[in-house]
């Protein structure tokens, strides 16, 4: 942590933040925009994507696994092994470069590594995922049971991020007035 921490003090700039929020926006306008819209596509109906959901229902994990059919489990898996393997990357980056610009110098200078706890329920989160879509037609409570507390973990390490950033936000306007 030490090093990831260190990493981070030396290449967080405004320069560097803009580079990885392009590469977010990039991300999200031309690899992930349709993938939802493709899943659903490929089931013949709307069942979204398991990663946005919210609330803890292993049984409506099961549900939308079996409700994809072949090909859509299929290209989910694919996604969730490339795509949102690099994701979490430039996500935790951009959050974290955000929190050392706004905690650099002060006793909460380690908050900046929040943002990969979320980056590791977000990958704990997918390999359950990635689990239950490749053994379909096998159904495991325990898988979708994990998969359902590392996305509720990741859900609520992000809102914590979120707020983090806020207050570091409101506390650097305080200081300069």
């Amino acid at each position: 942590m030490k090093t990831l921490s260190s990493l981070l003090h030396r290449i967080a700039s405004w320069k560097t933040l803009l580079l990885f929020l392009a590469l977010y926006f990039l991300f999200v306008a031309l690899i992930l925009k349709n993938t939802e819209a493709h899943i659903n596509s490929l089931a013949g109906k709307s069942i979204g994507i398991i990663d946005l959901t919210m609330g803890f229902d292993p049984q409506r994990t099961l549900d939308m696994v079996a409700g994809y059919g072949d090909a859509a489990r299929g290209h989910y898996a694919m996604v969730e092994m490339t795509a949102d393997v690099a994701y979490p990357i430039v996500y935790a980056f951009v959050l974290a470069i955000m929190l050392t610009l706004l905690f650099r110098n002060t006793k909460y200078a380690r908050v900046h590594l929040l943002p990969f706890l979320v980056l590791l329920f977000d990958y704990a989160e997918n390999i359950n995922i990635v689990y239950l879509l490749k053994t379909y037609p096998e159904q495991s409570l325990a898988a979708a049971t994990l998969c359902e507390v590392f996305k509720l973990l990741k859900w609520g390490t992000s809102g914590l991020v979120c707020l983090t950033i806020l207050a570091g936000i409101i506390l650097k306007l305080a200081r300069k007035t």
